[in-house]
């Protein structure tokens, strides 16, 4: 999927008015539509799967449906990175904000953390309201963390990318097939008492946080996304959202299913996207 958004993202916006015969000789549509012809299919894919799903039952966990959403801000967030050159990372936008690559090196760090820290609290399983509720997690659970300004923020664009999917991927593997009643379980965040389901709500809630972040950093350095690079976006939230049906579910035999159709349409959407991009030159 991504090495197919990279092919779009590289085709001039002026060639998107181009011709494309997207069902064969004679079919003729422009170029850009092969964009919406993708996110089309994998929405088609989001509706079967999530239909299919919804059957298992109790094979689905509270926790799964709410890291789900976590996976929708990822692949949002990958469609703003991706054309980015890796030249931007460390562009000065003024006014004292950070470069974009502090902010995706906090939004690793962090989503590591919420990873890190829920499971802490998940140990001490302490009750919602419990008088005895830590002020903060022990320092002691940080201190193997990366740096975020230095070891979670090197790299180039594809590196903090691939990082920041490890580090979400590993979190919803740990924390997605929680018990519905853990997720009641007491727990602080930002020193504030909450549960454990509020800590899993803030993995995808973050993410959408520090992407509207790197939005206006864009904005301040004088970069306007131009048609190809909005596509591209496009497609790969729809890809999330597609994604999100299955992430981090037990596996079933419908899952599976599931997980099946999204992987055919995302295929066909690759297939799409690589004959509208040929048709741009």
């Amino acid at each position: 999927m991504v090495a197919a958004c990279q092919e779009l993202a590289t085709v001039p916006e002026s060639a998107l008015a181009n011709e494309w015969a997207w069902t064969g000789e004679g079919s003729g549509a422009e170029v850009r539509y092969g964009a919406y012809r993708a996110a089309e299919l994998l929405e088609e894919a989001e509706v079967t799967a999530a239909a299919l799903v919804a059957t298992e039952g109790n094979g689905d966990t509270l926790a799964a449906r709410i890291i789900g959403r976590a996976t929708v801000a990822r692949w949002d967030l990958h469609g703003l990175l991706l054309p980015l050159d890796d030249s931007l990372l460390d562009a000065d936008p003024g006014s004292g904000e950070w470069s974009i690559r502090l902010v995706l090196g906090h939004v690793i760090n962090s989503q590591r953390a919420y990873g890190w820290g829920t499971a802490w609290w998940l140990t001490e399983s302490f009750t919602a309201g419990d008088p005895a509720l830590p002020s903060a997690v022990p320092d002691k659970v940080w201190e193997t963390l990366p740096d975020e300004a230095t070891a979670e923020a090197k790299g180039t664009v594809v590196d903090l990318r691939a990082r920041m999917d490890n580090v979400l991927d590993m979190s919803a593997e740990r924390l997605a097939g929680l018990a519905d009643a853990k997720l009641d379980l007491g727990a602080r965040w930002m020193g504030f008492p909450i549960t454990i389901g509020f800590r899993l709500g803030r993995m995808a809630s973050h993410i959408r946080e520090h992407t509207i972040q790197v939005e206006k950093t864009l904005a301040m350095l004088g970069i306007v996304p131009g048609e190809p690079e909005r596509l591209v976006r496009h497609v790969l939230s729809a890809y999330g959202r597609a994604e999100a049906t299955v992430f981090g579910r037990r596996l079933a035999p419908v899952v599976e299913k599931a997980a099946g159709r999204v992987a055919e349409a995302a295929a066909e959407a690759r297939s799409m996207m690589s004959s509208a991009a040929r048709a741009a030159v």
